[in-house]
């Protein structure tokens, strides 16, 4: 790095995220501006994929960002309909009962009938219901924050400024797909940051492999893209 690190301003935030050279707030702001956002406009970012690793990147964004409402709105998305069976019901009410502050916020949210409930099987959860909670059906022992869920893909992405791709490489394609038929219409094209692991294999033309990146960019071609978690194998891929 050139130049002088004097002057310079770090804050640490308790989930260990750091921040230089201004608050969380003025980097919301700058990101606000390049985005072209008027004030009561939120910036909208999306998960779309809540397996462990996509809830997770929503989640430390929620912990970072969430209290700035009026600028930032965080959403994830998932599949609606899949149970919780019974044995993961009691594990995770073992798992609630025995984190304090899970056990105080389940009870100020009133949402802690509910898992008694399904201890007891009185009821059946969902995967999308105890995710807005901050419980991960991947990761069950390691609660996170509650967060903002959607199981309607169209409502999740159709004015999203930025959209974080969280599937594996095998939903890839077929998610993104769909997607690029809501973002027909738009005027300002939406950033897409693929946090995407795997590739698969092509044998037409060529063989060949595909990575999750490339998945989108052929599905939403008008669409910029980051490169994330596929640098390896987007470098593996041109020299093949």
């Amino acid at each position: 790095m050139v130049g002088s690190e004097e002057g310079l301003t770090s804050h640490v935030y308790s989930n260990g995220l750091q921040s230089t050279n201004g608050s969380v707030e003025e980097k919301v702001d700058e990101l606000r501006r390049l985005f072209g956002k008027a004030d009561g406009d939120p910036l909208r970012i999306v998960g779309v994929g809540a397996g462990a690793w996509g809830s997770v990147f929503v989640a430390m964004l929620q912990d970072a960002y969430g209290n700035l409402r009026e600028k930032v709105q965080i959403r994830i998305w998932r599949r609606a309909g899949r149970d919780v069976d019974k044995a993961t019901a009691e594990h995770l009410f073992e798992v609630i009962n025995s984190r304090e502050d899970v056990l105080r916020r389940l009870i100020r949210r009133c949402a802690y009938l509910k898992y008694v409930e399904a201890r007891l099987g009185d009821r059946t959860l969902h995967a999308d219901e105890i995710l807005k909670d901050g419980f991960c059906l991947n990761m069950i022992d390691t609660p996170l924050c509650p967060l903002k869920v959607v199981t309607n893909l169209q409502e999740a992405v159709w004015d999203a400024d930025i959209v974080i791709n969280g599937l594996p490489s095998t939903e890839t394609r077929e998610v993104f797909q769909e997607i690029s038929r809501y973002w027909k219409e738009r005027i300002t094209a939406p950033v897409i940051v693929s946090l995407a692991k795997g590739i698969e294999a092509e044998l037409g033309p060529e063989p060949r492999i595909v990575t999750p990146t490339q998945m989108i960019n052929r599905a939403s071609k008008r669409f910029l893209i980051v490169y994330c978690f596929e640098l390896f194998f987007s470098d593996l891929t041109s020299l093949l």
